[in-house]
Parts: structure tokens; C-alpha cells; sequence
């Protein structure tokens, strides 16, 4: 083949360029994600949306949002991480039967539709089930997009793509404050606009990525597994180069990919949802383990407090003695931080590892949760007593903290969760597995976000001392549980995994023994070879030279 079909980019570019391309049209995903979890903190705000929704008022003299029924409030917000949870499910299905390019354009258009609905609706059962619909193209998209993009990347980018992704991700976070808060100055904040051109807003990006991503190639992966071997040594070639050692790179990867779809048709039985969440069929593999890792970090992300403060951070510097309007762009200013501070990552994640990353990022956030906690109860007894000096300055403390610990949160357990799933399923069930990662961030973000305006409406600033407790359980879960994935390959996942119990000690045992046992296992892993089988558990390998450039395997994110 010397060109793909039609008008395609990959045609034109190669390499870098191709690479860089593709990433932009996947950054335009990951910024709709970014913009969809920030936007509703902003229209929880707006008097027009809160009156015609029916879940509170606005106070005339201070000006403040009055909710009178706060289980309404959040189940509006948490029902779209009801949408995303299925979504997942269906977009992993779907992208394993008919490409990564067609999922993608599938899940534009449903969020495409769920938002529409969204900036038209008239009362809160039209926008409860907007949101589900839109939550269902956000599961969609966030199953398949980091899929395919790291499908496509080298092994020795991916960690800081995923990164750089969530930095995008947060800008999508900072403009849907910032766009809120200009907004909220039409017509003092009463005007319709306030919230419905916000929703609209979304509607931008995704209409770009359904129009661009039929003119980029298709993963590599999935074209081999649909029997286009031809097509895919093409994209591969202009992925990595088509004269030369690149090219011989290239063919070297194709015929890797060859061996593992070879194991996935064998296997594929066993690789439904059911047969991973419980490891059935999986042996020594103990998918089912890692299905529950994956979940449960996903729901642990979301309780150390990230949930409360992405759409209720106005909520918290009211609590902590802020009026409306300073609460508005001090959450904006805030998410700048925040922004910024995923930065982090990009340098810190393959040095120190996993664990460390989490471990020092849930000591962090702990600490400014409590603090945050305290001062904001300080300057509400202050408030209260009418010393209002007090009470500004107990008020910025707790500001303060906040910033902290959002800063913190995106420099560490912003991205491990999201990343951690890639690294430890095998490749025969990537899309599954990362689909497995998103179901457990909507269970998550949906359980919190519709506990939120409850607990923030009962027990104030109490709910953020029950964060800061989530994050000194997280240690020892972390430290017991999740295993060390930095600077293994994926077949040294499956030996990492192979332990009997899910004790952290019991896996770094079994995967020292195996290294000193059978020193040709883990060359071979290293190699990129099958190492843990099913059926036949721990495999013998004897050392065979191979290419050196075949010494890493595609981890996905």
C-alpha cells in the first residue's frame, strides 16, 4: 500500500508531525472532559437555572444561591457520571468491534446531543436525563480516545502524553470558570444566558472532533486484529518512519502485534466484562484482581476531595466567609493553580514512581483538607460573633489551603489513577481495562458528587475533614495493595500479578523469585514475549537474541 484511501493525514505527515497531529485532535476529547466537569459549578450558581430547576432561590439582599433541596441539586450533577459509567462499558465494547475512529465520532455525537438538551431544557426531569445522555458520550470518549492515541505513540512518550493530557484537561476546567464568571455579570446574574451558552459552549469542540477525526489513521492495532495487516504496516510506517532502521522498527512492531492478537483470538472467551471483573478463566493472570485495583483508585481519587472542590468550590469559600461574587474568582483563580500544577507530573511521575507520587500527594492533601476544615469553621464563628477582621482572614487561610491542596491533587493523584490502569491489564483487554478505569471514576465522582450539597448543607465544614481522613486511609490501601508499575513493561505486569494473595510483599516476593529462578522469564518479558498464560500459568522461555528495539511493549493510558 502506498497511501491510505481518500484524504487522510496520515498521507501528509509522518513521524513527529503525524504523532503531534493526532494528539491535538485526542486534546480536543480531554479539554470537552476538562470543560463538561468544571462547567456545572458555575450554572449551580446562576439564579435563572436555579429557579427553573426548582432547588432553591436566591437570596435578594445577599445575593447568595439558598438551596432548599440539595439531594435535587446533586443528583442533576451526579446522573451524567450515571451516563459515563455506561458510556464506558459500551464505548470499550464498541471500539473493539469497530475501531477506535468510528467509536470516537460515535461518542462526539451523543455528547453533541446530550448537550443540546442541555442548554434547551425547561425543568429538572429534561435536564436530568440531558445529563445522562451526555454522561454517555463523555463514557464513550474517555474509554477510546486515550486508547487510540496511545495506540499510536512510542512507549517512550506515553507517561508524559498523560500528563500533558490532563493538563489540557484541567484548562478545559479553567475555561469553564472563567467563562461563567464574565457571564455572570449580563444582567447582574439573572439572565438565562448565564448558564445556557455555557452548556452550548461545549458543543464547539466536539463539533471540531467529529468533523476531524475521520481524516486520521486508525489504530495500528485494531486494524491487525480486523485483518488490514496491510493498512496497518502502512500507518505504522509513517508513524515511525518508512526508510531505514525506522522502518525495520516499524515492521518489528507489526509483527509483535501479529503475536498478540494471535493470544487475544485464542483467549477472547475469556475477555468479556463479566469473565474480567471476577478473573474468571484468567489463572495466573488475576484480571479480577486488577479490575478492583483499577476501580477502587478511581473511587479513592474522587473521596480524597477532588469531587467537592471541582463543583462546589464556591460552596467552600462561602463556608469559609466569602461573599458570592469573591467566592466566583477565587474558584478561578484557583483552578490556574491547578492548572499549572499538573505540570508536575510531566517531570516527577517515571522518576519517583507510583506509590511515592501517591503516598506524598495524599500527605498534602490531607494535611490542607484539615486546615482548610478548621479555618473555614473559624471564620464562620468569627462571622457569626461579628468580628469581621477575623473572620477575612481565617477566610483567606482557608482559601489558601484549598489552593494548596488542589495544587498537590494535580501534581500527584490526578493522573496515576488514569494512568495506572493502562500500565497493568495485558493488551488483549486494553480498551476493556481502561473502560474498567472510567467505570470506577463515575461511580466515584456520581456517589460524591450527590452526597456533596447534602453533607456541605448538614455538616459544612465538617465535609472537608471527612476528605482529609480519605486521604490518610488512601496510605495504607496504597501501600498494601497497589503494587509498583514504574519502569516495568507490560509482560512484567503479568509476572508482577502472578502472586497468590493481593498483598504488595507477596507480589515483589513472586516477582524476585521468578527473576532469580528463571532469569530467561523476565528477559523475556522485557522482549516484549508472552510470559503468564491462563491455562498453563507461568511460562517457560529460553534466551533467543531478538532486536533490541523490541525491548518495550505499548503501554496504553
Amino acid at each position: 500500500m502506498e497511501r491510505l484511501p481518500g484524504f487522510n493525514v496520515a498521507n501528509f505527515l509522518e513521524k513527529r508531525q503525524l504523532l503531534i497531529a493526532i494528539n491535538c485532535i485526542a486534546a480536543l476529547s480531554i479539554f470537552f472532559f476538562g470543560y463538561d466537569q468544571g462547567m456545572m459549578g458555575g450554572v449551580n450558581n446562576a439564579k435563572d437555572y436555579i429557579d427553573l430547576m426548582g432547588f432553591g432561590y436566591v437570596d435578594p439582599v445577599t445575593e447568595e444561591p439558598i438551596i432548599t433541596d440539595s439531594l435535587l441539586q446533586g443528583g442533576i450533577v451526579s446522573v451524567y457520571y450515571l451516563g459515563t459509567l455506561f458510556g464506558c462499558l459500551g464505548g470499550g465494547w464498541v471500539g473493539d468491534k469497530v475501531g477506535r475512529i468510528k467509536t470516537i465520532a460515535l461518542g462526539s455525537v451523543w455528547a453533541i446531543i446530550g448537550a443540546t438538551l442541555q442548554c434547551s431544557a425547561q425543568n429538572h426531569n429534561w435536564m436530568i436525563c440531558a445529563r445522562a445522555v451526555n454522561g454517555i458520550g463523555t463514557g464513550i470518549l474517555n474509554a477510546i480516545v486515550p486508547v487510540w492515541a496511545t495506540e499510536t505513540a512510542e512507549h517512550t512518550s506515553r507517561g508524559q502524553f498523560v500528563a500533558i493530557e490532563f493538563t489540557l484537561n484541567i484548562f478545559g476546567v479553567v475555561v469553564a470558570y472563567w467563562l461563567e464568571f464574565g457571564l455572570s455579570f449580563i444582567d447582574n446574574g439573572n439572565s438565562p444566558i448565564r448558564w445556557r451558552f455555557p452548556i452550548a459552549f461545549q458543543i464547539i469542540p466536539l463539533l471540531v472532533l467529529l468533523a476531524a477525526v475521520w481524516f486520521f489513521p486508525e489504530s495500528p492495532r485494531w486494524l491487525v486484529k480486523a485483518g488490514r495487516v496491510e493498512e496497518a504496516q502502512f500507518i505504522l510506517h509513517r508513524l515511525r518512519g518508512s526508510t531505514g532502521e525506522d522502518r525495520e522498527r516499524a515492521d518489528l512492531e507489526l509483527h509483535d502485534i501479529n503475536n498478540i492478537v494471535a493470544l487475544e483470538s485464542r483467549e477472547s472467551k475469556k475477555n468479556s466484562y463479566l469473565h474480567m471483573l471476577f478473573g474468571i478463566g484468567s489463572g495466573e493472570l488475576h484480571t479480577g484482581r486488577r479490575v478492583q485495583l483499577v476501580i477502587w483508585l478511581q473511587i479513592i481519587q474522587e473521596w480524597v476531595g477532588i469531587a467537592g472542590v471541582t463543583i462546589y468550590a464556591p460552596t467552600i469559600f462561602r463556608i469559609a466567609g466569602f461573599d458570592t461574587f469573591k467566592s466566583q474568582w477565587i474558584s478561578g483563580l484557583n483552578n490556574i493553580f491547578y492548572m499549572f500544577a499538573t505540570l508536575i507530573c510531566v517531570f516527577t511521575l517515571d522518576r519517583i514512581g507510583r506509590r511515592w507520587t501517591l503516598y506524598w500527594g495524599a500527605v498534602g492533601q490531607g494535611i490542607a483538607m484539615f486546615l482548610a476544615g478548621a479555618f473555614s469553621k473559624l471564620g464562620q464563628d468569627a462571622t457569626a460573633n461579628g468580628d469581621i477582621g477575623k473572620a477575612n482572614s481565617y477566610g483567606a487561610a482557608a482559601a489558601s489551603f484549598v489552593f494548596i491542596f488542589t495544587s498537590v491533587f494535580g501534581a500527584t493523584w490526578l493522573t496515576v489513577p488514569w494512568l495506572y490502569p493502562a500500565e497493568i491489564f495485558p493488551l488483549q483487554v486494553r480498551a476493556k481495562g481502561n473502560a474498567w478505569g472510567v467505570f470506577g471514576w463515575s461511580i466515584g465522582n456520581g456517589w460524591l458528587t450527590l452526597l456533596c450539597p447534602v453533607m456541605f448543607q448538614n455538616i459544612g465544614s465538617t465535609t472537608l475533614h471527612i476528605f482529609g481522613a480519605c486521604n490518610i486511609v488512601a496510605i495504607p490501601i496504597v501501600w498494601a495493595f497497589y503494587p509498583e508499575s514504574n519502569q516495568r513493561t507490560l509482560e512484567e505486569m503479568d509476572l508482577l500479578f502472578a502472586a497468590p494473595t493481593p498483598w504488595v510483599w507477596d507480589a515483589e516476593k513472586t516477582f524476585a523469585r521468578l527473576k532469580e529462578e528463571q532469569p530467561d522469564l523476565v528477559q523475556a518479558a522485557r522482549r516484549g514475549e508472552h510470559v503468564v498464560d491462563p491455562e498453563a500459568g507461568i511460562l517457560a522461555h529460553s534466551v533467543t537474541p531478538k532486536h533490541e528495539d523490541e525491548s518495550e511493549e505499548h503501554v496504553s493510558p
